[in-house]
């Protein structure tokens, strides 16, 4: 039998349960995001539109907070632990004397195809093809010191940030001139610009079938998209800082690294609100003006340093809470969601599209940011019961049963065997 077969899914006796928390805590800020930026159709509204969403005071409030506490920081969060994941899928296996590679690779294989399912058939904002082929190339760092990942993850994460976008914006403009270099960046803008509003067509659209074709094509024709390279750059840069953080046990023993996880929470949190204050301030002071000064296209490798830092500090943080009796009860909550992430990710595209698009709710366009978080609590909350409710009957959730049981070759067993039950049979052998 080879060794991906002879592989089989994690006990629930040996899980981390921080880190199912800490999963199922980042799916909360995940959902805000995508529903905030994607669902409710503000990124594909004329820049004007969008802003007038988000004029009035409580809403300018809103939004403001959002993109100080929220907006990619938990994003960066998930990305993170799919990396730690990594890192104890590859311990355990070494535990058993067995090789992670073909089970790894079989594991991302069906990733990969869910993802595309997902991207194409449901949502354009997919992100688990992404993880998928990003995985594969996490796969020769695995035998790596914990210092040669670090030294390739601050390369990815900041020097190949800075490259790219130094030679993205001056590149052109040497070989081609300033003048023709505008002309051609003001050309990809209004193509981007006519996609966005082929798609908030077709998602306003009262056809589901209307809207799944503005999906496709939107996410075909985003297959082109010139920044591809840097997204790349920057979620393996991210799976390798949680490669690092897993091989170190930070997670899943927080006493031996309490020193080190307080050091990372507070300046995980300082400097990420620092930049992220800056950055809220730039979007206040330019909010009005019709032609942002270019230079602000410079402050997205800064940014990014911001998602991280704040990224990280949310995970320490947490962390460091979950070891307190009273707070582990309060943050437990988020634990079943946890251990059906994949399930809770598909599911909120699902009712993103059932509140948002034309033919459900028809809110698309027309809902500000307070309401979009208050839609985003209620559906979280029905999901959170869901969860408990689910994993108390079965070993895994729906998607993830599909995903275990196609990397493994074989269907797992999905109900819940009772420890009366077990004992049972345990005697009877």
């Amino acid at each position: 039998m080879s060794e991906t077969l002879s592989a089989g899914p994690t006990e629930h006796s040996e899980r981390v349960h921080a880190l199912d928390a800490l999963r199922g805590f980042a799916l909360v800020g995940v959902f805000i995001s995508n529903s905030l930026s994607s669902f409710n159709g503000r990124m594909f509204l004329p820049r004007e539109q969008a802003l007038a969403l988000a004029a009035p005071p409580l809403e300018a409030a809103v939004n403001s907070l959002f993109g100080l506490l929220i907006d990619q920081k938990f994003v960066t969060l998930f990305t993170i632990l799919f990396g730690l994941g990594f890192a104890l899928q590859m311990t355990r296996a070494e535990a058993k004397g067995t090789s992670i590679v073909p089970m790894y690779r079989r594991r991302l294989t069906v990733l990969f195809g869910i993802g595309l399912v997902h991207m194409f058939g449901v949502w354009v904002g997919d992100i688990l093809a992404t993880y998928a082929v990003v995985g594969f190339m996490l796969l020769p760092f695995r035998k790596l010191s914990d210092k040669a990942v670090l030294i390739w993850a601050a390369v990815l994460l900041f020097a190949f940030p800075i490259t790219f976008t130094v030679g993205q914006r001056v590149l052109p403009a040497v070989l081609h001139g300033a003048a023709e270099a505008e002309r051609a960046q003001k050309a990809t803008r209004d193509e981007e610009a006519a996609h966005r509003a082929e798609l908030l067509a077709g998602l306003s659209s009262d056809s589901v079938v209307t809207t799944q074709l503005a999906n496709v094509r939107f996410g075909w024709a985003g297959m082109n998209n010139p920044n591809r390279p840097l997204l790349l750059s920057i979620v393996l840069g991210r799976f390798l800082l949680g490669l690092w953080a897993g091989r170190r046990g930070l997670i899943q023993d927080v006493e031996r690294h309490r020193k080190l996880l307080r050091r990372l929470a507070a300046w995980g949190l300082g400097v990420g609100s620092v930049i992220g204050l800056i950055v809220m301030v730039l979007n206040l002071v330019y909010r009005g003006v019709a032609s942002p000064p270019g230079w602000l296209a410079w402050l997205r490798t800064p940014r990014d340093v911001g998602y991280l830092f704040m990224g990280t500090g949310y995970a320490a943080g947490f962390a460091l809470l979950f070891q307190k009796e009273r707070w582990r009860k309060v943050l437990g909550v988020f634990e079943p969601a946890g251990r059906m992430a994949l399930t809770c990710y598909l599911m909120q595209s699902v009712m993103g599209l059932c509140v948002y698009d034309g033919w459900g709710l028809g809110l698309i366009a027309h809902t500000p940011p307070s309401r979009t978080v208050l839609y985003c609590a209620v559906l979280f909350a029905g999901q959170l019961a869901f969860c408990h409710w689910w994993l108390a009957r079965f070993r895994f959730g729906p998607v993830e049963w599909l995903w275990r049981s196609l990397t493994y070759g074989r269907a797992q067993s999905m109900r819940r065997v009772s420890t009366s039950a077990a004992g049972a049979a345990g005697v009877a052998h």
